[in-house]
């Protein structure tokens, strides 16, 4: 068991954390449209679950409209129940062979209720981050009690992790605070 390998192990699941993290951050929208805010929604297809993106072509042709072009015309009803069934505040309307749909204005409840969600992903992230360092540290002290490492490794590697901790969860913080100012901004 060599500490640097664990070290970087565990830096490694930390930034997936917080990238994961960034990427629900995206999928909050501010009154702007985003493919994002629907890509992973799952939509029943050929007798499966599949993403949104998967089964369509997702674009922006204005700021406030999200376009939606099922590659099947016939998912186009199935796709339309997916994202009224997400409650993402969008009421999508099939023009043709695709689909439209207009981004509201955000009203002050909901704003505020986006602040919750993105807090709530916010410690999911953190939540991530801690189990990072729980299992590389679970991991060190296996190393230990085998002999593998010396105490004096021990402890180095459990500062270096928790130095990494502290820097991954101040990153989804110090991103929360800006997905909050964005969200608060009218």
């Amino acid at each position: 068991m060599d500490p640097k390998k664990i070290l970087a192990d565990s830096r490694s699941a930390m930034t997936k954390a917080v990238e994961f993290t960034l990427h629900e951050f995206a999928a909050l929208h501010t009154g702007k449209a985003s493919p994002l805010m629907v890509e992973s929604l799952h939509v029943e297809a050929y007798g499966s679950s599949m993403r949104l993106k998967e089964v369509a072509a997702i674009t922006t042709p204005d700021a406030r409209t999200i376009a939606i072009q099922p590659w099947d015309k016939g998912l186009l009803k199935e796709i339309e129940k997916a994202i009224q069934t997400a409650k993402l505040g969008l009421n999508p309307q099939i023009m043709g062979d695709s689909i439209r749909c207009p981004v509201p204005e955000l009203s002050r409840e909901r704003r505020q209720d986006l602040v919750k969600v993105a807090h709530t992903h916010a410690e999911e992230g953190r939540i991530r981050v801690r189990t990072a360092r729980r299992d590389a540290n679970e991991i060190l002290k296996k190393a230990k009690t085998a002999g593998a490492i010396s105490e004096d490794d021990l402890k180095r590697s459990e500062k270096d992790i928790q130095t990494e901790h502290d820097k991954q969860i101040a990153d989804i913080n110090k991103h929360l605070a800006a997905k909050e100012a964005e969200l608060l901004k009218v």
